[in-house]
């Protein structure tokens, strides 16, 4: 890929994790990153995976989930073990993981969070996350996220 990499891709060449960049024309008027990323690159929406920052117990935990479902805060807070979960402020998600929202990607964030990566991630060869900027998506095997984040894979997508 041409031009600058991000945090997320850096990580993945270091680490020697195979891997595709996907760019994409952002569209500032869309109303769903997620749906937008899936539509551009022309694959189903369930195999394209959104990073949500939540707060659980007081402490930043993400969540990663189809694009087409939602964040179920109560399973999030279960698979961290904690008890009460909110999604947190748009601020504090992007402070802790150096982001911009609606390009946060699960990979090479600034904070080291806990991490939960949905099932459904699992069904796929290859899913689709953000590479850390709106308009640029990576393609990696699911496994791979999850070791590489150490995540627990639970239900969380509601």
């Amino acid at each position: 890929m041409a031009g600058k990499g991000t945090p997320a891709t850096a990580l993945l060449s270091k680490r020697r994790i195979p891997h595709q960049v996907h760019a994409y024309e952002h569209d500032p008027r869309a109303d769903s990153f997620g749906l937008e990323a899936a539509e551009a690159l022309g694959q189903p929406p369930q195999r394209v995976f959104k990073t949500l920052v939540a707060e659980v117990d007081g402490k930043l935990a993400v969540g990663v989930v189809p694009v087409t479902g939602q964040l179920d805060l109560k399973a999030l807070a279960a698979a961290v073990g904690g008890k009460k979960a909110k999604m947190a402020e748009i601020a504090d998600a992007e402070r802790a993981t150096g982001y911009v929202a609606g390009g946060i990607s699960p990979l090479g964030q600034k904070k080291r969070l806990p991490v939960v990566i949905d099932t459904s991630a699992t069904g796929f060869d290859t899913i689709y996350c953000s590479a850390g900027r709106r308009g640029l998506e990576i393609e990696l095997a699911a496994d791979d996220l999850v070791r590489l984040l150490d995540a627990r894979v639970a239900d969380i997508a509601g």
